[in-house]
């Protein structure tokens, strides 16, 4: 997720305010999900979970994303493309529902977590931030295809 994350940067960093604030965003909440999943270089001792705190805070930072993307940049990217013909919009309104799918398996990965007081729920953690990976990947991919669109076909 890293490396397509990396880039992603070099593709489009630079090219619009914010897309950068979003890549910048989405490079922040990759990184607190690796500390959080304990993956390298952030591993963690495999007999201790993540306290509650850095859980919530990983929910916050995640919907924040998730919140940015569907009320902030995609209502540009298609704006954008609407402004460019009519092929272009309609492949930018085709990938909004197939994003929406990742928005939902991080608000119900939110819902679990972020009010959790009992701790026993964390040992279900891993699992979860493995599925949670899987959907979120998919949105990235999903994410890239729109910029790649603008970018492609807009940039003079």
């Amino acid at each position: 997720m890293l490396t397509r994350l990396e880039k992603a940067e070099q593709r489009w960093g630079g090219s619009n305010k914010l897309i950068d604030q979003w890549l910048n965003h989405r490079r922040k909440l990759l990184i607190k999900y690796f500390m959080l999943a304990g993956l390298a270089p952030y591993t963690r001792d495999e007999k201790t979970l993540p306290s509650l705190e850095d859980v919530k805070q990983f929910c916050a930072q995640l919907v924040d994303y998730v919140s940015e993307g569907h009320f902030e940049v995609y209502d540009n990217v298609v704006s954008a493309c609407e402004k460019f013909g009519v092929q272009s919009k309609q492949t930018a309104q085709l990938l909004l529902p197939k994003i929406s799918k990742s928005t939902d398996s991080a608000l119900d990965f939110n819902d679990k977590y972020s009010e959790v007081i009992d701790d026993q729920v964390l040992y279900q953690l891993d699992g979860d931030l493995s599925q949670l990976a899987q959907a979120m990947e998919s949105r990235f991919e999903l994410e890239d295809q729109l910029l790649e669109i603008l970018h492609t076909r807009h940039s003079a």
